[in-house]
């Protein structure tokens, strides 16, 4: 029994040594609370997702929608996110602790198409911490209800007061709040009721007539709360709705 109990003791160590290892998922940073088509998530490890109502965004996550899709996310500080048809979003980095403001840090990557944004707890306690990035200019917050439009070849059914489609570039409204929009050529604030567009990364922003502007609006199955209230995006009377 002494010549077998070393190599017995051998075989157990080798055996825990080939255990597989877990890997621990990703700490959600936001879910998804509406959904009116189709969403799919391309993860930071390649591997892509189809979402549905209740499924957690994690960090490095890329969110598009298809044709006819709205989608909201809402996020772990308290902010929350629609994107509209035919739009992509990264989330570049997120970064929250209600604990530890000092390591706020949220980087929202609009690679196309638009979205409708307010601020949560970081944007109240740690503006200069979140930022929504774009082709054309990045866009910092001052405690803000936004909403953001690129057009690239791609807004033909955006209604206008021209009847023509948006020039192409990035068409901003602030419904509360302010933005401070930055790109190599300048930077402009944007407050509550103005417009702005960025024609290209080597344009400053500028702000245009309320006649001119684009605001973007949503559906009243993804704008309105579960509680009464106007919720997040729905369009008032007589608002041009971006849809």
């Amino acid at each position: 029994m002494r010549t077998f109990a070393p190599i017995l003791a051998s075989l157990l160590l080798a055996a825990a040594g080939a255990a597989p290892t877990v890997v621990q998922a990703a700490n959600p940073v936001g879910r998804v609370t509406h959904l009116s088509g189709t969403l799919i998530a391309k993860r930071a490890d390649g591997s892509t997702k189809l979402f549905s109502t209740k499924s957690e965004v994690q960090e490095g996550d890329t969110l598009s929608t298809e044709q006819e899709t709205y989608a909201r996310i809402k996020f772990a500080d308290g902010g929350e996110v629609v994107l509209r048809p035919g739009s992509q979003m990264k989330v570049a980095a997120y970064a929250f602790d209600e604990a530890k403001p000092q390591s706020d840090n949220i980087v929202l990557n609009m690679l196309k198409g638009g979205l409708r944004a307010v601020t949560g707890l970081i944007g109240k306690r740690n503006r200069d911490a979140v930022n929504f990035a774009t082709v054309t200019a990045t866009i910092g917050i001052r405690g803000t209800h936004f909403g953001a439009l690129m057009c690239q070849n791609d807004c033909g059914g955006v209604p206008t007061v021209t009847g023509k489609p948006p020039e192409n570039g990035l068409h901003l409204d602030v419904a509360d709040g302010a933005i401070v929009v930055r790109n190599a050529a300048g930077q402009q604030v944007i407050t509550s009721g103005q417009f702005g567009f960025v024609q290209s990364a080597n344009t400053p922003p500028v702000i245009v007539p309320p006649a001119q502007g684009i605001q973007v609006t949503m559906p009243t199955s993804i704008s309105q709360n579960s509680s009464s209230g106007r919720g997040l995006g729905k369009a008032k009377e007589g608002e041009c709705a971006v849809q």
